[in-house]
């Protein structure tokens, strides 16, 4: 027989590690090249790998749930034969999401299974060198009636669904053995588990339905969660980021009731029409006319240079709560949107952060973010800037209150925004009218034309 190995590749951003969330594939299952057949979580995004060569699965590297070291072995696949040997590809194979950066990749002939064990390879990667250690395991604890692996119950037929459904059904906390399917074949779709999981996905415009929480034994007082992934890498960025850049916070409440109006009025312009329309895409082109009122907030302080670097673009962030954590992705030249192209870029960020695909590249390169705490009904907040930004607007909650609207009080749709910025790139001036130019456009959206 003739061994591939497929090492655990570098997704990007020199990363040095990874966690296996789930296996789509088990040993004697056939593969084909660009199959996908694991699903990884590194401390950017979710990522599915594919296998690069045809053959049968030999054997898997790591159960789920493992932090794998970027060059260990992942998954052996027997090559031998595989044009004509019976290997038949799988009926339908898994749209690849995001290609791995690096592909460590291993070949050895070998001539029987019985044959002594070789010496453990140490692979050399590009840029890493000498891998020097392999896992570090935190196997799992199989829940009552289900298999080692969590993929179930230990019985019974295996749900039909793609691998993209059963990630989202996951992160959902629904048990697809319980699903009713309505794809054709008898699959589960994307709807099915919607449906199941009863998601209002219209009321909530930014974060996903948090994952069950951890199972709590009838006698158990503490439940102890491992941090990493996602929350560990945001829970590093996060304190490093306040006890790096001297954090200040201004606010500003106003009467946005004419915005709310005017988001209404646009749901039915045919130039809008099958884009998504809300506050917070008239917000988005707000802060983007007070950028360009104020240059000076889009910046970076670079500590090695001593320089401070003046963005001539805005990539605009986007803060998504999901059940791995809080990511921001941003949408690449927001600045140069018309209304119409940023309705449909926030739309994709929003779809592909609940759907989980959110890729590294897509979470790099940010120059200002904006973040909607208003979802949950909360007020306001004192935001903590993303790391190498010198700003971060939080939107508080819209509702009506009693307000003096033209010599007398009325109920007006009011809002409250805070801006914390960095104090070594923005002073308070700075600061001060950048948050008053966003918050007198929303009060008289008509200076989104003559502003801009």
């Amino acid at each position: 027989m003739a061994i591939r190995e497929f090492r655990m590749p570098d997704v990007g951003e020199g990363l040095t590690e990874a966690d296996i969330l789930t296996w789509y594939v088990k040993p004697g299952d056939p593969v084909v090249d660009g199959q996908v057949v694991c699903e990884i979580e590194t401390a950017k995004a979710a990522v599915e790998l594919p296998v690069p060569f045809d053959g049968v699965v030999r054997e898997i590297g790591f159960p789920e749930g493992t932090t794998v070291d970027v060059g260990a072995v992942i998954i052996s696949v027997d090559t031998a034969g595989q044009a004509g040997a019976g290997v038949s590809a799988p009926a339908a194979v898994p749209a690849v999401t995001a290609a791995p950066a690096v592909t460590a990749v291993t070949e050895t002939a070998v001539e029987t299974a019985d044959e002594p064990a070789r010496p453990e390879r140490r692979p050399v990667l590009v840029g890493y060198g000498v891998v020097e250690s392999s896992a570090k395991r935190r196997p799992r604890k199989p829940a009552n009636g289900t298999s080692p692996g969590g993929r179930g119950p230990a019985a019974g037929p295996r749900p039909l669904a793609k691998p993209p459904v059963r990630k989202l059904a996951k992160d959902l906390g629904v048990d697809l053995t319980v699903v009713r399917p309505s794809g054709g074949g008898g699959t589960i779709t994307r709807a099915d588990v919607h449906a199941a999981a009863v998601v209002d996905i219209g009321t909530r415009e930014i974060v996903d339905r948090p994952a069950a929480p951890p199972a709590v034994l009838p006698d158990a007082r503490e439940v102890r969660v491992p941090i990493k992934g996602v929350r560990k890498a945001t829970a590093a960025a996060m304190v490093g980021s306040a006890f790096t850049a001297p954090h200040v916070t201004e606010f500003v409440t106003f009467d946005i009731t004419r915005t709310m109006k005017l988001v209404e009025e646009l749901k039915s312009d045919k130039d809008m029409a099958g884009l998504r329309v809300n506050p917070l895409l008239l917000i988005a082109k707000a802060v983007l006319v007070a950028v360009k009122r104020n240059p000076d907030i889009n910046a970076a302080w670079d500590e090695a240079a001593q320089e401070i670097v003046l963005k001539q673009y805005v990539n605009l962030g986007i803060a998504a709560a999901t059940p791995r954590g809080l990511i921001v992705p941003n949408i690449k030249d927001a600045h140069a949107q018309t209304l119409p192209e940023l309705s449909a870029s926030l739309s994709e960020l929003v779809s592909t952060a609940r759907e989980g695909k959110t890729t590294p590249a897509a979470m790099q390169g940010g120059t200002f973010t904006l973040t909607n705490v208003g979802v949950f009904g909360v007020d306001t907040g004192t935001p903590i800037l993303n790391p190498g930004e010198a700003a971060i607007l939080a939107v508080g909650t819209i509702k009506l209150q009693p307000w003096l609207h033209k010599g007398k009080v009325k109920a007006r749709q009011v809002t409250t925004l805070a801006l914390s910025f960095d104090h070594r790139l923005v002073d308070g001036e700075l600061g001060s009218k950048f948050l008053a130019d966003t918050a007198a456009i929303l009060e008289q959206p008509k200076r989104l034309i003559t502003w801009a």
